[in-house]
């Protein structure tokens, strides 16, 4: 008897560990419930890097390659170089006094800078050796500078004149002077190169100028102080901002109509995506602001450097460079 019950002991001691080993085994079977993924979003939205450059930080551009960017300092007559492998900067180019706006080529080997002194002129630096090849008298000053997609061709508003200067890149000449309104601004050119767009500052108009001829074709009325502009990448819009109203303007391209605004701070310099999803702002203090373009919404303001100024964006929309005018510097926003 007392052998049959050690058996039967045995069997439900055996049976227990069974069922023991058979709950362990399955609950660790069982997934774990993770937390939701965040989706991190698909625009550079944070300060990266800053990089100190020179003495009142302009305007930025960066090559097609997306390996330097170039920036005009203002206050102490230079253009510093940044290699973006690294934020480093590796070459400080002497050019004239008050260097403002500036632009790379689309073939990447020149890069025009204007000025706003009183002998004005627009200065070539080759890229490949960071060296001023060249330099072309223009009436007027000028702060803002615009290449067409293919290159041919450089405009540049000038305040002073009440002009688009028209340059020639093959021999880097004065082309043409297209009257336009009172203080030229901005300028931009639409993605298929048939249109400029200028804002004319004191006037609060934007003179819309017919590339084939270099004819005025529209005047457009938008806010008070209209100053930079900006094309979107598919050509349907056209985006200016209005510093004095502390809002921006949307053109509609097709029957040159100024369909809406938005606010956003104090608006300085604007540029588009490559992808046309999102616009960047400077837009006053420290302040860079993004804009979704599918309802014009601002979705994000980033803390800069003192006094954004000019902005661009990396071919490749990888990331934003912001010119500091105050603090000397630029602000690499990646993703």
């Amino acid at each position: 008897m007392f052998i049959k019950l050690r058996k039967v002991k045995g069997s439900i001691i055996t049976l227990l560990a069974f069922l023991f080993v058979s709950l362990l085994i399955f609950s660790c079977s069982k997934k774990k419930p993770t937390e939701p993924e965040t989706e991190l979003p698909d625009y550079p939205d944070h300060v990266a890097a800053t990089v100190n450059v020179g003495d009142g930080t302009q305007d930025v551009a960066v090559t097609p390659n997306n390996d330097y960017v170039y920036v005009s300092n203002l206050l102490d007559g230079t253009v510093s170089v940044i290699r973006t492998s690294d934020h480093s900067v590796t070459a400080t180019i002497p050019v004239a006094e008050r260097p403002a706006g500036i632009v790379a080529h689309p073939n990447g080997n020149y890069v025009y800078v204007t000025h706003v002194n009183f002998d004005p002129s627009i200065y070539i630096i080759r890229t490949s050796d960071n060296t001023v090849v060249d330099s072309v008298p223009a009436p007027g000053s000028y702060y803002e500078v615009e290449i067409s997609p293919n290159g041919d061709y450089i405009y540049v508003p000038s305040t002073g004149a009440d002009m688009l200067g028209v340059f020639r890149t093959s021999d880097n000449t004065l082309f043409d002077a297209i009257p336009v309104g009172n203080g030229p601004s901005g300028v931009a050119v639409t993605p298929a190169g048939d249109f400029v767009y200028v804002s004319n500052m004191l006037d609060h108009t934007v003179s819309v100028i017919r590339t084939s001829d270099n004819t005025v074709i529209d005047t457009i009325q938008v806010g008070n102080y209209p100053g930079a502009v900006a094309a979107h990448p598919n050509g349907d819009y056209i985006y200016v901002t209005n510093y004095a109203d502390g809002n921006i303007s949307v053109i509609r391209t097709s029957d040159n109509t100024a369909i809406t605004t938005f606010s956003v701070g104090l608006p300085h310099d604007i540029e588009v995506t490559p992808d046309g999803e999102y616009i960047y702002v400077t837009s006053g203090g420290e302040s860079l602001s993004i804009i979704r373009t599918s309802d014009n919404t601002v979705i994000a303001t980033i803390t800069v450097g003192w006094g954004p100024a000019g902005i661009a964006i990396a071919p490749n929309g990888d990331f934003v460079y912001v010119a500091n005018f105050s603090s000397g510097s630029v602000s690499v926003i990646g993703k």
